[in-house]
């Protein structure tokens, strides 16, 4: 029984958690098992060459650890670091914002490059400070590829074309928690040092896994990196790699058979079709709040999201209570506008193992919050909008073919 239960589904647009799929569900739904026997080793080893394909990348490291993206964030940063080490981030919302924050608080020497809430990451400047550092002081590049806050997705080709213009060798490190497995993100192709991921986000898991994954310049500056690690520390899962048993600790065996589930399902689809089909609903999302005559709280284009719309309400309603009404009425989940932003936006996230007609479900519900708020929408423009769209540009199911 739900602690606070509705009829029917809850409808959950938030940008993480997502919808988990019924194979996962039942994927999951197993008992504890010894982490020691064969099976778990065996299950390990094939998971650990999957998840590079979701980084696309054939050289890199993974690591599936019991954490969040929080701790994702503070493995790729200790165990390639060292304490007063110089790192340039990107402040641009509240993610981007908080993983500056555990820089700061782990003893690196912080430079922080700051825009304006809707904008993406400033790579002029960024372009200046490489220039500049001659003596190459900055040891690593860290970047949050798409912010949820504010749905704003950074060019991380662009930081690779920077980095090479300039010579320079600082390591590339990108929080890739709501864009891996549905934006396109090419590890090896942009010389990615660290990436990163949840499991709650596009891959469609509960919360509980951060994976994170090492190109072999991260691994060679993690045998000389000074920062205090323990738990989250590559060495311990390095050495049990070469043992054949994988884990230095007890890992979640159900969170491994729901990983393995999620997986397929993307390799079913294909990763390209899948990245694409979240562009279709990222797509239908900004014609629709076009339609309703608001604005996407992202200013320019080419920083759009596809997997999180943050939408900007007029001054005179609190887009806090567009989320309260939507759940409390409909039973739909959105996003809350954080920090710079609150009660100025509401997020609808489209990620993860979602369809168009959930997507149109999802915009139909807005459109009658919208109307409750007082906000003089016509019920039904952004739905046409959208299915205007979707009809047009939804292809025939992979596997149905």
């Amino acid at each position: 029984m739900d602690y606070v239960n509705g009829p029917g589904r809850n409808h959950l647009f938030v940008p993480g958690p997502v919808n988990i799929p019924d194979q996962v569900l039942r994927a999951m739904n197993r008992n504890n098992e010894d982490y020691r026997s064969p099976a778990v080793p065996a299950l390990t080893k094939i998971l650990l060459e999957d998840v590079k394909k979701i980084f696309k990348t054939t050289s890199g490291t993974p690591f599936m650890i019991p954490t969040t993206g929080t701790g994702a964030w503070e493995s790729a940063l200790t165990n390639t670091l060292s304490p007063g080490d110089r790192t340039v981030s990107f402040l641009i919302g509240q993610f981007s914002l908080l993983w500056i924050d555990q820089q700061q608080r782990l003893g690196f020497n912080v430079d922080v490059i700051e825009s304006e809430w809707g904008q993406g990451a400033n790579l002029d400047i960024l372009a200046s400070k490489l220039a500049a550092d001659t003596t190459h002081s900055i040891k690593a590049i860290c970047i949050v590829h798409n912010e949820t806050a504010t749905g704003v997705t950074n060019n991380l080709a662009t930081v690779r074309k920077l980095l090479d213009h300039y010579q320079h060798p600082a390591l590339f490190l990108v929080d890739g928690v709501s864009s891996i497995c549905a934006l396109d993100f090419r590890m090896d192709e942009w010389g990615i040092d660290v990436a990163l991921t949840g499991s709650q986000k596009a891959l469609s898991l509960p919360t509980g896994m951060g994976i994170v994954c090492a190109s072999p310049k991260a691994l060679e500056a993690s045998k000389t990196a000074k920062s205090v690690r323990v738990f989250f520390d590559w060495n311990d899962y390095l050495k049990f790699y070469k043992m054949g048993t994988y884990w230095p600790y007890t890992p979640s065996i159900q969170l491994l058979y729901g990983l393995r589930a999620a997986l397929d399902l993307i390799f079913e689809e294909g990763l390209d079709n899948v990245i694409a089909r979240h562009n279709r609903l990222g797509k239908a999302t900004r014609l629709a709040v076009e339609a309703w005559g608001l604005k996407n709280c992202t200013q320019k284009e080419e920083w759009v999201s596809d997997t999180v719309t943050a939408v900007v309400v007029p001054s005179y309603i609190d887009s806090s209570e567009i989320v309260r009404r939507a759940w409390k009425r409909y039973n739909l989940s959105l996003g809350l506008g954080l920090n710079k932003v609150a009660g100025k936006v509401f997020r609808i996230g489209h990620l993860g193992n979602l369809n168009e007609l959930q997507l149109l479900g999802c915009l139909a519900g807005v459109e009658m919050v919208l109307k409750d708020v007082g906000y003089p929408v016509k019920l039904g423009s952004g739905v046409a909008a959208a299915s205007t769209y979707l009809q047009n540009s939804t292809p025939l199911i992979p596997s149905r073919i």
